[in-house]
């Protein structure tokens, strides 16, 4: 039976990108010729998505061939906000890439923001959750049969495999490096988190950690306001608003830690639009690392999240689980400052 590995290898093209157009990728930027070869050789060689071969309730010793497993993926973002966010994108190209290179069937992407109408997944192997969603609607689409792995959320480490970056860490480098250049007074632009809920359109507001860490950082040397602190959603635009805000409000702080590089983005527009000087004005130091990070004007100092390959260890530990691993997981994949100007 042909595989994905088959129909990469004639097409001339990576694993992770046969995967994609095969699943109906509409964020994959690929020429339309390429696509149609990749489809031409998938009906050529016979190709169809392997079915699963698990049996409910048999508990299998080792790994299933990669091959014979087919998982759906839940994910918090529409579209739109996924390619906006390239953080939540970059996740789901790590999951694709790895599912690409195993074989694996990609079978279902649910997105929750989404008016959807089918949530079975009755016939899955597994299902990797992307995004903060109310566990106990996973719970009530998984019906506790299939292995659930979360990424960038932990709700139950004693049940579910999980994949996190520790944003505690990542909030305190940034913190700590404004701290050595001076900074005293350091302002905030976050956005609101949320726990995202299918059928409930009043979403849980919950704890946010780098605002968490941003004051309790600030509160022990007494420099603390809550008047700098400045939330809103996690977008360019709201980066841009929030920023405008503080600027016409007068009396800016020297520095601010802003939470994430695509509203960092947003921010340093509207530092420029006032004729303001960064760093020398008002420095600026964020969290994510994304790709257009090193080409900003000046060059965005954040720390780098490994996104990516969040994505590649969730799939790693969802094969675990339905090859019969019993005792739950949780990955926490590092940070690391990127000094830039």
């Amino acid at each position: 039976m042909a595989t994905i590995k088959d129909i990469a290898r004639e097409a001339n093209v990576s694993i992770s990108t046969v995967s994609r157009v095969l699943n109906n990728d509409d964020t994959l930027n690929v020429m339309e010729e390429t696509r149609d070869r990749i489809i031409r050789i998938a009906e050529k060689l016979n190709y169809s998505p392997s079915k699963s071969r698990r049996k409910e309730g048999k508990k299998e010793e080792e790994s299933l061939p990669s091959e014979s497993v087919n998982i759906a993926i839940l994910i918090w973002a529409t579209k739109e906000e996924e390619i906006n966010d390239p953080y939540f994108l970059s996740i789901r190209k790590g999951i694709e890439k790895r599912t690409g290179e195993l074989g694996l069937e990609i079978s279902k992407l649910i997105r929750v923001k989404n008016n959807f109408q089918d949530l079975n997944i009755e016939d899955k192997d597994g299902l990797i959750v992307v995004g903060n969603i109310d566990p106990e609607d996973i719970e009530s689409v998984s019906q506790s049969t299939i292995p659930v792995v979360y990424i960038n959320e932990s709700p139950n480490p004693e049940k579910y495999d999980s994949v996190i970056t520790d944003l505690e860490d990542a909030t305190n480098k940034a913190m700590q490096h404004l701290f050595s250049l001076g900074h005293k007074r350091i302002g905030l632009i976050t956005g609101q988190e949320y726990i995202q809920r299918f059928y409930d359109q009043d979403n849980k507001v919950t704890e946010e950690i780098r605002r968490k860490t941003f004051e309790r950082m600030m509160q022990e040397r007494d420099g603390y306001n809550p008047s700098d602190v400045y939330i809103g959603d996690w977008t360019t635009l709201s980066g841009y608003q929030l920023m405008k805000s503080a600027i016409e409000k007068g009396d800016l702080p020297t520095s601010f830690f802003v939470a994430s590089d695509p509203m960092a983005i947003g921010a340093i527009r509207a530092i420029h639009e006032a004729g303001k000087r960064i760093p020398e004005d008002v420095a600026i130091v964020s969290i994510d690392d994304i790709d257009i990070a090193g080409f900003m004007n000046p060059p965005l100092t954040t720390v780098k999240i490994h996104s990516e390959q969040m994505g590649i260890s969730a799939v790693d530990m969802l094969l675990g689980r339905i090859g019969g691993r019993e005792v739950p997981l949780k990955v926490v994949t590092p940070t690391q400052l990127m000094i830039r100007e």
